[in-house]
C-alpha cells in the first residue's frame, strides 16, 4: 500500500470566526431546549418562533461577512480554507450554500409556524407523544397545546444542513448526515391531520434512512482502507498513485458512499421514501425538506466528487449517469400515474433530482455553479407551492384537501391562489420567463459540452421534462376548466408569516427567470473549491 501523508494545519489555517453561522444555529438550537424545560407553555411559542428567526437572520449576516472578508476580484469567493483543522472547509460552495440552506429555513420556519384560528401551530400535533386518535390527544387539542419543540428540532437540523456542505472529510460528512436527518425523522411524524399516516412516513423514512447511513459508513471504511484517510484530499491524492493490492476497494468504496449521498437527495432507486415521507409529513416540514434538504445534500454530492474522487470519475461516472437517467425517467413516469397532490411533487422532486444530477456530471466549473443555481430556484418555488398545499382544505376545514380532484373549479372560486400555484408550476415545468427554465438551461448547457455521456443525458432529461409539462397542465386545466366537485373545498386565510413566505417564494421565482444574472453570477463566482 502507498502510504499518503495525512494533512497538517497549523494554527494560521484555523479560522474559528468562519464556522461563526453554524455555532449561531447550534447556539440558538441548545436554548430553544432550554426554553422547552423553563419557559412557560403559554409563551413558549412567541420565543421559541423569534428565537429561531433571529437565529437565521443572525447566521445568514454572519455568512455574508465571512463571504466579504475572503472574496477576490479574479477567484470570487475563495473562503478560509481549513477552518476546524480540514474537517470543516469554508470555501465558496460552502458559503453560498449555507447562505441559501439559511434563506430556504427562514422561509420554511414562516410556514411551520402558522396558526390558523389562532391556537396552536396548525400543520403539527398538539401532543406528539400521545397514541393518534387517543383521549390524551383529543383533551391536548382542546386544551390549546403544541409541539413548540419542532423549533429546535427544526434548528438542529438547520445547522447539519449548513455543515454538510462544508465537510472536509468523510467522518464530519456523516456526523452532519445524521444531525439533519435524525430531526426530519421526528418532524415527519408529527402532523396533526392523518396521524397514522404521518406515523408510518416517520418509521419508513427512519428505517430506510437507516440503511442509507450504513452504506455510507461501510463505503467510508473501505476509502480509509485505500487511502489511509478520511480527507478529501487525502483521498484525492492516493487516487493517482494506484498499483496497490488495495486498489479493489476504491470503485466500491466510492459507490457505497454515493449510496448514503443519493438516499438524500431522493435518486432512484433509493427513492422508495420520498412519496411516502412527503405524503404523510406535516406539509410546512415536506415543502422545507423537500428543497433545504436536497440542497444540502447536493453540496455534500459536490464536495466529495470534485475534491475527492474526480479523477476517478471515468470508473464511477457511468453507474452515477445511469442513476441520473433512472431517476428522470422515474420521476417524470410516476409523476403521471399521481392522484394526490403531494405524491405528485414528490415524484416532481425525484425528477429534478436528475435534471440536477446531470449538472453534477458536467466536471467542470459551469457545472458547479449551475448546479447551485438550480438548487435555489428549485428550493424557493417548492416551499412557496407546499405553502399553498397547506391552505387548500375541505369544507369543514378538518384535512386538507390533497386530492387531485379536489382541486377542480379552485380557479374560480380563489383565483388568486390558484393564479399562483399554477405559476409555480409552470416554473416546475421549466417554461420560459420563470427561474425553472433559466436553471435547466444552467445545467444542462455544461453538461452539453462535456462529451457524448453528457449529450444522452440532456436529451434523457428534455423527453423527461416534456413529460413533465404534462402532469403541471393537468392541474392548472383542473383548476380553471373542471367543474367543482360536490364536496367542495376553500382556502383558508393564512397569517401574514405564511404569506411572506409564499410571497418571496413567488417573486423570486419570477425574477430569477425574468433577470437571472445577478445570482448567476453570484454562483459563477462561488463555484470554486478549496482542495
Amino acid at each position: 500500500m502507498t502510504a499518503v501523508a495525512p494533512a497538517v494545519f497549523t494554527q494560521a489555517s484555523i479560522d474559528y470566526a468562519a464556522v461563526l453561522p453554524m455555532l449561531i444555529v447550534f447556539g440558538a438550537a441548545v436554548v430553544g431546549v432550554l426554553v422547552e424545560a423553563f419557559a412557560p407553555r403559554r409563551r413558549r411559542y412567541a420565543l421559541q418562533v423569534g428565537l429561531a428567526h433571529a437565529a437565521m437572520l443572525g447566521a445568514f449576516l454572519a455568512v455574508v461577512l465571512v463571504a466579504v472578508n475572503h472574496q477576490t476580484a479574479t477567484a470570487g469567493i475563495v473562503g478560509v480554507g481549513g477552518a476546524v483543522k480540514g474537517a470543516v472547509v469554508i470555501d465558496g460552495p460552502a458559503l453560498f450554500l449555507q447562505g441559501a440552506v439559511l434563506l430556504l429555513s427562514f422561509m420554511g420556519i414562516l410556514t411551520m409556524a402558522e396558526r390558523l384560528g389562532g391556537v396552536g401551530a396548525d400543520a403539527f400535533t398538539p401532543m406528539g407523544s400521545a397514541v393518534p386518535g387517543s383521549a390524551q390527544e383529543a383533551q391536548a387539542m382542546r386544551a390549546g397545546m403544541m409541539t413548540s419543540e419542532v423549533f429546535p428540532l427544526a434548528l438542529f437540523a438547520v445547522g447539519g444542513m449548513m455543515l454538510f456542505p462544508a465537510a472536509g472529510d468523510l467522518l464530519t460528512m456523516f456526523i452532519a448526515l445524521e444531525v439533519l436527518s435524525l430531526p426530519l425523522y421526528i418532524l415527519t411524524g408529527l402532523a396533526r391531520r392523518r396521524r397514522l399516516l404521518s406515523q408510518e412516513a416517520s418509521l419508513k423514512y427512519f428505517l430506510l434512512g437507516a440503511f442509507s447511513s450504513a452504506f455510507f459508513l461501510f463505503g467510508t471504511a473501505l476509502l480509509f482502507g485505500y487511502s489511509g484517510s478520511v480527507y478529501l484530499p487525502d483521498i484525492a491524492q492516493a487516487i493517482p498513485t494506484g498499483g496497490t493490492e488495495l486498489n479493489g476497494l476504491l470503485v466500491p468504496g466510492i459507490l457505497l458512499v454515493a449510496v448514503g449521498l443519493l438516499f438524500k437527495i431522493g435518486a432512484a432507486p433509493f427513492h422508495a421514501w420520498v412519496p411516502d415521507a412527503y405524503e404523510g409529513a406535516p406539509t410546512p416540514v415536506t415543502g422545507w425538506m423537500a428543497s433545504a434538504t436536497k440542497l444540502a445534500a447536493f453540496g455534500a454530492i459536490l464536495r466529495f466528487v470534485y475534491v475527492g474522487i474526480e479523477s476517478d470519475r471515468w470508473d464511477w461516472a457511468p453507474a452515477v449517469s445511469a442513476v441520473a437517467i433512472l431517476t428522470m425517467i422515474v420521476g417524470a413516469v410516476l409523476s403521471v400515474t399521481q392522484t394526490d397532490i403531494k405524491r405528485m411533487l414528490a415524484y416532481s422532486s425525484i425528477a429534478h433530482a436528475g435534471f440536477i444530477l446531470v449538472g453534477v456530471l458536467a466536471f467542470d466549473r459551469a457545472g458547479v455553479s449551475g448546479v447551485m443555481f438550480y438548487l435555489v430556484c428549485y428550493g424557493l418555488m417548492t416551499i412557496a407551492a407546499f405553502g399553498i398545499v397547506g391552505l387548500v382544505r375541505d369544507k369543514d376545514n378538518a384535512s386538507e384537501a390533497t386530492r387531485l380532484t379536489q382541486w377542480a373549479g379552485l380557479g374560480r372560486s380563489h383565483p388568486l391562489t390558484a393564479g399562483v400555484f399554477a405559476f409555480l408550476l409552470l416554473a416546475f415545468a421549466g417554461i420560459p420567463l420563470t427561474s425553472g427554465f433559466t436553471a435547466k438551461f444552467a445545467v444542462f448547457e455544461p453538461a452539453l459540452r462535456s462529451g457524448t455521456a453528457g449529450t444522452v443525458m440532456v436529451i434523457v432529461g428534455l423527453i423527461c421534462s416534456a413529460t413533465t409539462v404534462f402532469v403541471y397542465v393537468r392541474v392548472i386545466v383542473l383548476m380553471y376548466f373542471s367543474e367543482a366537485s360536490s364536496g367542495s373545498v376553500g382556502v383558508v386565510t393564512p397569517s401574514a408569516m405564511t404569506k411572506i413566505s409564499i410571497g418571496i417564494g413567488a417573486v423570486l421565482t419570477l425574477v430569477l427567470g425574468v433577470a437571472p444574472a445577478s445570482l448567476l453570477l453570484l454562483a459563477q463566482n462561488a463555484a470554486q473549491f478549496l482542495r
